[in-house]
């Protein structure tokens, strides 16, 4: 914990007021105390105290924006001053006890954006290093090595190379390619650096389903990081830094479209917030896998078997992609098409509960026990619908429901979207074949 003098404070105080919009300022004042934002959230719903009523939270940061920012507060009348202890409490409220899921502004009844609030919130604290330790790193390795888990170039080259011979086994074709670095690509496509690094395979299926449908396609040397936890720690300028590094390998190798693969917070920040950090429209599509797997199953440009898929499948909604990136239904028009049960949950797509594991949770070792109780809602979701496997389409909510299964005894398979299509491919003949 940095000293938390008077300069650090009112550093922290200047980036909050920076990060507040007018609608913002509205929202700190219009909360009406309902309760129902309670209910709505998964850490209350599983420990129902008052710190985890997000109103409780909204209203610790209002309190200190009353007192600086107003006539009254700078009176004495109103509000709390922002000390270490109001500080302190800011970041067990908006870091300790948020994923930033979002669904309490869905409920609420005045249609209060929290986490806009919150996330200026998280603002004020990095300006004032309050940021926690393994979060900022996080952001460090991305900066520094060009993805969040400091995979080498090389290390990464020869994991893509090994795969390429896995794949040119699985699907029989001595021509199947994973192509790197190839100019003038239509796709370019990114990856979570969790998969080369301990879900190979995930990868593999990615790459078999683009082979299925004959796609144009590449993977970057430099810049196939789809990560961005700038998006957690809300250091915008490191969060522009690093959507930098998509845009310098879409402009290195002339693609047409950046894919981004199955990630939620990948998706929002690429697809909705890197242009606003960067200040700049992108001249190239964002388009997320779900929807070209969509498409090519529509345009029939692949076939699937249903049958091999004979168990109950459900679907997890991460938050970054469904409730603020607005991509509900592709994910669903593939699974319909590729398992022979798709059960829905209760609820599900924009009002489905947080698995848990956004907004940083995973990247934050302190608050591990908080993430996986709030995590309870999500398992008794997963338990109620009976499924065999739970599809999520975000390596963030696969770790998160990785653990939720030990946890909570769920027995269930977690899988990705392109795990499920690549496993039902009607393979084509490979070439040459009569």
């Amino acid at each position: 914990m940095p000293e938390l003098d008077a300069p650090t404070l009112q550093r922290g105080l200047d980036a909050f007021r920076a990060r507040l919009g007018q609608a913002d300022l509205a929202y700190l004042d219009a909360c009406v105390h309902c309760g129902l934002c309670a209910d709505s959230c998964h850490y209350y719903r599983m420990d129902p105290s008052l710190e985890n009523i997000p109103a409780r939270k909204l209203d610790l940061i209002a309190s200190a924006f009353r007192r600086h920012c107003t006539v009254l507060g700078r009176l004495g009348l109103a509000g709390r001053e922002l000390d270490p202890e109001l500080a302190k409490a800011w970041l067990d409220a908006v870091y300790g006890r948020c994923s930033l899921c979002g669904r309490c502004s869905l409920n609420c009844t005045v249609g209060i954006h929290l986490p806009r609030i919150f996330r200026a919130a998280r603002a004020a604290l990095a300006a004032m290093g309050m940021v926690p330790a393994d979060l900022q790193a996080t952001v460090d390795n991305s900066l520094r090595h060009g993805n969040n888990m400091a995979i080498t170039r090389e290390d990464w080259v020869e994991t893509v190379q090994w795969l390429e011979e896995e794949l040119q086994a699985e699907t029989g074709d001595p021509g199947a390619r994973i192509p790197m670095d190839r100019h003038g690509a239509k796709i370019l496509f990114t990856v979570n650096p969790r998969e080369p690094k301990f879900f190979p395979l995930s990868l593999q299926a990615s790459a078999k389903v683009f082979w299925a449908a004959g796609e144009d396609w590449t993977l970057a040397s430099e810049g196939w990081d789809l990560t961005n936890y700038g998006l957690f720690n809300c250091k915008d300028a490191e969060a522009g830094a690093i959507t930098q590094h998509l845009v310098d390998a879409m402009a290195r190798l002339g693609c047409q479209t950046l894919v981004i693969g199955e990630c939620g917070h990948g998706y929002a920040s690429a697809r909705w917030e890197g242009p606003e950090w960067l200040g700049r429209t992108f001249p190239f599509q964002v388009r997320s896998i779900l929807e070209l797997m969509d498409e090519y199953l529509e345009q029939g440009r692949i076939q699937v078997d249903p049958a091999r898929h004979p168990h109950p499948v459900t679907l997890h909604d991460p938050c970054n992609l469904v409730r603020h990136g607005g991509l509900c239904e592709p994910q669903r028009r593939v699974l319909r098409r590729t398992v022979t049960e798709f059960r829905e949950m209760a609820p599900h797509g924009a009002g489905n509960f947080c698995c848990g594991g956004g907004g940083g949770q995973l990247a934050m070792g302190r608050y591990k026990e908080r993430r996986l109780q709030a995590g309870g809602m999500k398992a008794r979701q997963i338990q109620a619908t009976g499924a065999h496997t739970v599809v999520a389409p975000c390596h963030n909510c696969i770790d998160q429901l990785a653990e939720l299964n030990k946890e909570f005894k769920l027995k269930v398979q977690v899988r990705t979207v392109a795990e499920l299509v690549a496993d039902a491919l009607i393979l084509p003949s490979p070439t040459g074949a009569p």
